[in-house]
Parts: C-alpha cells; structure tokens; sequence
C-alpha cells in the first residue's frame, strides 16, 4: 500500500489537502468529480460519488433545485420527524 503525505492547509474559511495525480488515478478520479466524506473508525474515507441515473422526466437542474430546498430547511425537516 502506497502512503502519501500532506500538510492541511487553509482554503478560504475551510481546510484542505491536495492529492496527488497518481493517487486520483489509481481510483478513478478527476478534477471536477464529487467525492463522498465520511469518518469511520476515527478514520476519514473519501469515496468517489456515485453518478445516480434519473428517472424518466426528471433532469439534473430539478434535483439540484430539490437538493437546495432540503439542505436549506434540513433542521426543519428533522423537527417534523420528531412530531
């Protein structure tokens, strides 16, 4: 198993890494691709996002707009789960 390694570094009000070009390739990414966080185990695992196919009649904009929607009124959300 290969090991890199990289300072964090500010980005704006956030923190960063950068990843090597030969890391990304050996697991499928690219600039511009999303990739998925999670911390498991005390771990962070980064994971390539999977392209999710839309149904019939249904476009990408729609779900952005939709993503937007619940991301801005999550905590709402979760209130009403709670009722």
């Amino acid at each position: 198993m290969e090991q890199f390694e990289r300072k964090v570094t500010k980005v704006g009000n956030s923190f960063g890494i950068t990843l090597p070009n030969e890391l990304l390739k050996q697991v499928g990414l690219t600039h511009g691709d999303d990739v998925q966080v999670e911390v498991k185990d005390g771990k962070i695992v980064l994971r390539k996002k999977e392209q999710m196919t839309l149904p019939e009649g249904i476009d990408a904009e729609f779900m952005d707009i939709l993503n937007d929607v619940i991301n801005e009124h999550d905590k709402a959300f979760k209130g009403l789960v709670n009722r």
